[in-house]
């Protein structure tokens, strides 16, 4: 139970560094009073262009894939000698969890930023790719294919949160993956519910660049 709460506050602490809010505070922007007034790397990218955008999206999806790898780490020294923060497989897979756990939960809940975040779209790819790469490559490609026939990135989250769930099923990965899997769609989902009010009544913005006038 140590493991797993030092895990999960480490993943907090890590999730929660404001990297959208400092890209655009480096330029002389609020994140949070522009555009959705989200920190995450879309409001980034439609407000200061697709540079600091992706900036922020790399960031996000490396500190969840940090949150996520630490506990897995096993270290051979010289002499035989070994380290590893927890004693056994299973227990560092379940840290491992509780660190993307944290990461999620801090970067939607930042105790930098007054307890406002992002969706965790990007924070969640960084971790599952490290949990579960082939799944999670799955979704990222069903997540390009939805963006780029219907240009809005909210139902494509959406989309790959599902087909992450499906892709783990199909590829039959461990009852504590497919638990994740599970979990963090459902968060991307509950994130994502006032998108998904906008998609139905037809009022959801497609993407737009920098300068563009975003189409309904």
């Amino acid at each position: 139970m140590l493991s797993l709460l030092v895990a999960l506050v480490v993943g907090y602490l890590l999730g929660s560094l404001p990297f959208g809010y400092l890209v655009a505070r480096a330029k002389g922007v609020n994140i949070f009073e522009v555009g959705s007034r989200s920190p995450g790397a879309t409001n980034v990218r439609r407000t200061l262009g697709a540079g600091p955008g992706n900036l922020v999206f790399v960031l996000d999806a490396l500190k969840g894939a940090m949150a996520a790898e630490w506990p897995l780490l096993h270290v051979s020294l010289a002499g035989g000698l070994s380290i590893s923060f927890a004693a056994g497989a299973s227990e560092r897979s379940y840290a491992a969890v509780a660190g993307l756990v944290g990461a999620l939960i801090g970067h939607g809940f930042s105790c930098f930023t007054k307890f406002r975040g992002g969706k965790g779209v990007a924070t969640s790819a960084g971790g599952l790719l490290v949990l579960m790469p082939l799944a999670t490559v799955i979704a990222a490609a069903a997540w390009v294919v939805v963006f780029y026939a219907s240009r809005y990135v909210s139902l494509a989250s959406i989309t790959a949160a599902v087909v992450l769930v499906i892709a783990s099923l199909l590829l039959r990965l461990p009852g504590l993956l497919i638990g994740v899997a599970a979990a963090v769609a459902l968060f991307v989902l509950v994130r994502h519910r006032a998108n998904i009010g906008r998609l139905l009544n037809g009022t959801e913005n497609k993407f737009a660049r920098k300068g563009a006038e975003p189409k309904p």
